[in-house]
C-alpha cells in the first residue's frame, strides 16, 4: 500500500491529489467564508470523497449517478417534490427531523411533515366531518391538548389532514376529490379538547413513477407508507408538533417507506357497532373511534439558520 503522507495545505491546495482530495478541495474556501456554511461544506464534502474512495465507481456509474440526480430534478413541480422524497426514503428527513425536536420526556415526538400539507385549509368547529367525498369507514378522533405538566391547553390549533380511502390526497387528484377533502384547521377548547369526524385512515404508495420509485424497486423496497393521519398542533409558548397517529392493524406499521413510524405514535383504534353511540357522533354504526392526546413542551430557541 502506497504510504500516505500528511496534507500540507500552504503547498498543495493548489494541486489535486486523490490521497488527499477532501483537503484540496475544502482548502480552496475563502477565508471569510461564513464559519457555519464553512463547516457544512468540510463535512459533506469530506464524507462524499470517502464514499467515492470506498465505492471506487467506474465513468459509467457516476454518469448513472449523474442521470439519477438530474432526473429527481426534472420531475419535481409546484405541489410535487422529488428531492424531499428522495430523502425521505433515505431516512434523512426522520434523521433531520428527530436532531431538531428533542424534546423532554412525555413530550409528543415529531415525525415528518410530507409532500401534500396545504396551508390555509378550512376552519371548522368541534365535531365537523373533513370527508367531503363520503368514502372510507367512518372515524371519530378526540382528545385533549395539554402541557408537560398535564394542563390542558385552550386555543391550541390543530391542522390535521390525510388521504381518501382510494389512498390519494386531494391535490394529487383535482377535480375528482372535492377542494381540501379531509383538510380542516380546528381550536381546542377551554378545557384543551377537540374531536372531528373523518374516515379511517389507510395505507398508501408514495408517488413511484420518478426515479426514487425506480430506486426503490431496484434495492427491492415497497413504496407504501403505513396508514396515518398528519396532525401540526400550536399555541403559543409551546413548540409546534408535526405528527402523525398511526393505526395499529396496517401491515406496513413496521415497514413504512419512510421510516415515519414511531413507537410512541401507534394508536388505539377502536370498532364501535352500539347504535346509540354512533348517533351521538353523527354516525351510523359500526365506527371507529380513537382518542389521542397531544403534549406540547414549552418553545425552546430556535437554530440559527445557514445563509
Amino acid at each position: 500500500m502506497k504510504p500516505v503522507t500528511p496534507f500540507d495545505s500552504a503547498s498543495s491546495s493548489l494541486y489535486f491529489e486523490e490521497a488527499h482530495s477532501a483537503d484540496v478541495v475544502n482548502a480552496r474556501m475563502a477565508p471569510n467564508a461564513d464559519a457555519r456554511l464553512r463547516q457544512v461544506m468540510t463535512i459533506l464534502v469530506e464524507h462524499l470523497h470517502a464514499a467515492v474512495k470506498e465505492i471506487e465507481p467506474s465513468h459509467e456509474e457516476w454518469l448513472a449517478a449523474i442521470r439519477f440526480l438530474t432526473e429527481t430534478g426534472q420531475m419535481c413541480t409546484d405541489w410535487r417534490q422529488e428531492y424531499i422524497l428522495l430523502s425521505d426514503i433515505l431516512g434523512v428527513s426522520m434523521l433531520v427531523d428527530a436532531i431538531n425536536h428533542r424534546r423532554p420526556s412525555g413530550a409528543t415526538p415529531n415525525t415528518i411533515l410530507g409532500p401534500f400539507y396545504v396551508a390555509n385549509s378550512p376552519e371548522y368547529e368541534n365535531g365537523a366531518n373533513i370527508c367531503l367525498d363520503g368514502k372510507g369507514e367512518p372515524l371519530r378522533v378526540a382528545g385533549c391538548v395539554r402541557d408537560i405538566e398535564g394542563r390542558p391547553i385552550a386555543n391550541a390549533k390543530l391542522e390535521v389532514w390525510q388521504t381518501n380511502d382510494d389512498g390519494f390526497y386531494d391535490v394529487q387528484q383535482k377535480g375528482i376529490q372535492p377542494d381540501s377533502n379531509l383538510r380542516g384547521v380546528l381550536t381546542s377548547d377551554a378545557e384543551g379538547r377537540y374531536w372531528f369526524r373523518s374516515v379511517k385512515p389507510r395505507h398508501y404508495p408514495i408517488p413511484s413513477d420518478g426515479p426514487v420509485g425506480r430506486l426503490l424497486g431496484a434495492i427491492g423496497r415497497h413504496p407504501n407508507r403505513a396508514a396515518h393521519l398528519h396532525f401540526i398542533v400550536t399555541a403559543p409558548g409551546y413548540d409546534s408538533v408535526i405528527t402523525h397517529i398511526f393505526t395499529p392493524d396496517c401491515p406496513y406499521r413496521d415497514a413504512d417507506a419512510v421510516f415515519g413510524v414511531k413507537r410512541e405514535l401507534i394508536a388505539e383504534f377502536n370498532k364501535i357497532d352500539d347504535p346509540d353511540a354512533a348517533e351521538r357522533v353523527g354516525f351510523s354504526a359500526p365506527f371507529w373511534s380513537v382518542s389521542w392526546d397531544f403534549t406540547l413542551a414549552a418553545s425552546t430557541q430556535p437554530r440559527r439558520a445557514i445563509p
